[in-house]
């Protein structure tokens, strides 16, 4: 059994061909793929953050307001790079998001990916220090938001105080209980996939990785996530971890699926470079007849490593063809391979 959801990015552009065509388009319409998803017994609605991007950007409205709207679907993102983030600010959002959604939050940070800009997180008033690089800084706020989510006092309470204090040292609110185990790294290497292992975390992996051994994708990908449950297992925590795998899978069933994705579908991994030095491997998408389709995923070790799984749907479609592709999948397809 798998838990499936889905992942946007929350694409939109002014183009009479898009279906989403303006920020406000994109983020209503985010809620409303939710309701659809959840009514259609999706697991879970996860959402990509990008600055500087015609994309979904702020996610914590966006959760607040999807957990509102929903009751039993997972939230979250995959990811928030935390180069951009101030740890604190960002406990006390994430807390009221979850309370809000009555503890459905699953929050996916990362170090990050290619940008619209250059080193856009310096405009957010963030600079590495001498000697760090600015993964090592989206790393070092991760490390304080894990901290500040476990809920201990830190704060030297003032002793005329406006309002009345607990005793002892105060903590940011509103805390949400739980949610420290509900964060999830998206690991682009086996390394920081141990990294994350150690601290706790939860693994998402994305469609791109670090090209660490020139094997396909889905296979160093099921390396990366055997990696991780090792490092998790030496560490000795005490509850088990969950990973996340992401893939656009799009089941050829009626006439529109064959003029969006039956013609150009990507069947191989692509090489490239997410900066000057680190050469990276995409994973393939899959879109064929029912029948084949399920033939070809049987083969993704990595799918079949994880226990949770994500699919990329092409948001600007609009919601109606983005609800069709997860019901595709959830009735045709994930019935067949054991998810359901």
């Amino acid at each position: 059994m798998k838990k499936i959801g889905f992942l946007s990015f929350g694409h939109w552009t002014p183009s009479p061909q898009s279906k989403t065509r303006s920020a406000s388009d994109a983020l209503l319409q985010s809620i409303d793929l939710a309701v659809a998803a959840e009514e259609l017994g999706a697991d879970g609605a996860y959402f990509r953050v990008h600055h500087f991007a015609r994309q979904l950007a702020s996610p914590f409205p966006l959760l607040a307001a999807v957990g509102a709207k929903t009751r039993r679907i997972e939230i979250g993102t995959a990811v928030i790079d935390m180069r951009y983030e101030n740890p604190l600010y960002m406990a006390e959002d994430a807390g009221a998001a979850d309370l809000i959604a009555g503890g459905r939050l699953q929050l996916g940070i990362s170090r990050g990916s290619p940008e619209q800009v250059i080193d856009g997180w310096r405009h957010f008033g963030y600079r590495p220090p001498e000697g760090e690089s600015d993964a090592d800084m989206g790393r070092r706020h991760a490390e304080v938001l894990l901290e500040l989510l476990r809920g201990q006092g830190f704060a030297q309470p003032n002793p005329r105080p406006m309002f009345a204090n607990p005793p002892g040292l105060l903590r940011l609110e509103p805390y949400s209980e739980g949610l420290r185990d509900r964060i999830w790294w998206g690991a682009g290497s086996n390394a920081t996939a141990t990294w994350a292992a150690k601290l706790g975390m939860n693994l998402q992996s994305s469609t791109l990785k670090d090209d660490e051994t020139g094997e396909p994708f889905h296979v160093q990908q099921a390396a990366q996530i055997r990696t991780f449950r090792a490092a998790w297992k030496e560490i000795g925590h005490g509850r088990q971890p969950r990973v996340s795998v992401s893939r656009s899978i799009f089941p050829l069933i009626d006439d529109r699926d064959h003029a969006y994705f039956g013609r150009d579908g990507q069947e191989e991994d692509q090489i490239g470079f997410i900066d000057q030095k680190t050469r990276a491997i995409f994973g393939r998408g899959y879109a064929a007849e029912p029948d084949r389709l399920i033939e070809e995923l049987r083969k993704d070790e990595a799918i079949a490593e994880s226990d949770s799984l994500l699919l990329t749907i092409p948001n600007q479609l609009g919601v109606a063809y983005c609800a069709h592709v997860i019901e595709a999948i959830l009735k045709q397809v994930a019935p067949a391979l054991g998810w359901r």
